[in-house]
């Protein structure tokens, strides 16, 4: 069978990372329907990007519906089982590159027609509004705990004996996202999810896009990676203390 926690992770992050970087692309790519539309807009359609990566995971066959390394990282902590790490980290950052390329694709005629080359590394990547390294690091890793404080709250027997009824949980998710995107999302961008951004930053890499692409600033790339980490060993090590 196709289905698989492996495949689930696949496809689930694939489609966190199209509608994701999509709505990105939709806001900021010149000729697009979508140009500037507003922060608003972006912050809403990651929310539903993960949503349907969540459902998408489930349906795939992973019943954790991580989707993002840096809760995964944060289970592994939790729980001390560590076997899903490696297997779930290589599937969500191979779904997140071929999400990137399926957004380039969507959006092949727009960039020849988009001059601005850091709108275009937007698409694909985070970046600082104000260039402050250890700040930027910070603000990473208060928004990838607050995920994943939120998410463990959502699905703890403290909160509700019972979880969450069938279905419910995604939408409870998205709504921590859409919270951290429109709250916390100002300083770096949220990417809170280190396949999202540096999976989709070597496609902007690799990818043609235009006369005028840009660098892809490898010299940020770090920090999308190691503050949700940080910030999600964090929230796993709180959560250790309370269990």
């Amino acid at each position: 069978m196709l289905a698989s926690p492996i495949v689930g992770e696949f496809m689930g992050t694939a489609m966190l990372v199209l509608f994701g970087t999509g709505v990105v692309a939709n806001v900021c790519l010149s000729e697009s329907k979508g140009n500037s539309s507003g922060w608003g807009v972006i912050a809403t359609g990651w929310a539903l990007a993960v949503l349907i990566g969540v459902f998408t995971a489930l349906l795939f066959g992973s019943p954790d519906a991580n989707i993002n390394p840096a809760v995964t990282l944060a289970f592994a902590i939790a729980t001390g089982d560590v076997s899903k790490l490696v297997p779930y980290v290589l599937a969500q950052f191979a779904g997140a590159f071929v999400g990137a390329l399926l957004m380039y694709l969507t959006y092949l005629v727009q960039w020849s027609k988009t001059a601005d080359p850091g709108l275009k590394l937007a698409c694909f990547a985070t970046g600082p509004a104000v260039r402050y390294p250890l700040a930027n690091l910070l603000t990473e890793a208060i928004a990838t705990m607050t995920l994943v404080l939120g998410v463990a709250a959502i699905f703890s027997k403290t909160v509700s004996a019972t979880g969450p009824a069938a279905g419910l949980g995604p939408f409870l998710v998205a709504g921590v996202v859409w919270g951290i995107g429109l709250s916390l999302g100002g300083p770096t961008g949220f990417a809170v999810n280190p396949a999202r951004d540096l999976a989709s930053r070597i496609a902007h890499t690799i990818l043609p896009l235009g006369a005028k692409k840009g660098p892809s600033d490898w010299g940020y790339a770090w920090i999308p990676v190691v503050g949700p980490c940080l910030g999600a060993a964090v929230a796993a090590l709180l959560l250790r203390a309370i269990g």
